[in-house]
C-alpha cells in the first residue's frame, strides 16, 4: 500500500480515515506531517512556517484548556494566549459538548459539530486544535479535511491524530511554548507573518471588558 497523503481538501465527501490507509501515529519524541513520521523538533519549524504563512491562523481551544479548570490547565490557556499573540492568531472556542447529566442538551452534545463551516465562514487556511477530546478532534479533522482546503495541527495530549495534517503528540505546557519558540525564531530570521489583522477584544463574566484595539 502506497504512503497516504494527509493533505488539505477538499478532498471527498467523506474521506477516509487515514488509519484505514495505513497511516499510524508517532512515538514518543515524534510527530508526523501529512503522514510521514518525522522527529518532533523537525515537525516544530514546519508548522511555525505554516502558521507565519497563513492569512488567517486560528487556534480551536476545547473543553480541555477551556472548561476543565485547574491550575495546570490556567497555565496552558495562558501560554496559548500567548503564542496567539506571538503570530497574531486569532482564537475561537470550542462549545462545551461534554454532557450534562441528569439533562442532556442534544443540539449540543449528540449532533456532530460542524468546523467545516466556521472554517468557511473565517476563511481559516491553518487551524491548530488542542484541548480536544480525541473522538471528538478525529471527527472534526476528517470534516475539515475532506470539505476544506484549511491545513490542520493538532498538538495532542496522547497519542496524536492521524487525520490532521500535522499532529504532535504527549502536548504539554513546554510543547505550546517551543512551538512559541520556534516562531520567534522564524520572526527573527525574517520571516513575516502574512495573518490579516484583526481587532481583539477581552471578555470577563460579565461581558467584554477591553474593546478592541
Amino acid at each position: 500500500m502506497s504512503q497516504y497523503k494527509v493533505l488539505p481538501g477538499p478532498e471527498a465527501f467523506l474521506p477516509p480515515a487515514a488509519a484505514s490507509m495505513g497511516n499510524v501515529l508517532p512515538d514518543p519524541g515524534e510527530a508526523h506531517i501529512e503522514g510521514e513520521i518525522v522527529p518532533v523538533d523537525e515537525a516544530y519549524e514546519v508548522a511555525a512556517r505554516k502558521i507565519l504563512g497563513a492569512k488567517v491562523p486560528t487556534i480551536f481551544p476545547g473543553p480541555l484548556v477551556l472548561w476543565k479548570w485547574n491550575d495546570h490547565v490556567a497555565e496552558k490557556a495562558t501560554a496559548l494566549r500567548e503564542l496567539a499573540n506571538e503570530v497574531p492568531m486569532r482564537l475561537i472556542p470550542m462549545a462545551d459538548y461534554r454532557p450534562k447529566y441528569p439533562k442532556i442538551e442534544a443540539e449540543f452534545e449528540i449532533n456532530p459539530n460542524h468546523p467545516n463551516l466556521t472554517i468557511w465562514h473565517n476563511k481559516i487556511d491553518v487551524c491548530i486544535f488542542i484541548g480536544v477530546h480525541c473522538h471528538m478532534a478525529n471527527l472534526s479533522l476528517k470534516i475539515i479535511r475532506g470539505g476544506t482546503n484549511c491545513y490542520t495541527i493538532a498538538m495532542c495530549a496522547m497519542a496524536g491524530h492521524e487525520d490532521a495534517c500535522l499532529s504532535f503528540r504527549d502536548a504539554d505546557l513546554a510543547m505550546i511554548t517551543k512551538l512559541r519558540e520556534a516562531i520567534k525564531k522564524l520572526k527573527s530570521e525574517g520571516v513575516e507573518s502574512q495573518a490579516i489583522p484583526f481587532q481583539q477584544f477581552k471578555m470577563g463574566r460579565t461581558g467584554i471588558i477591553e474593546q478592541p484595539a
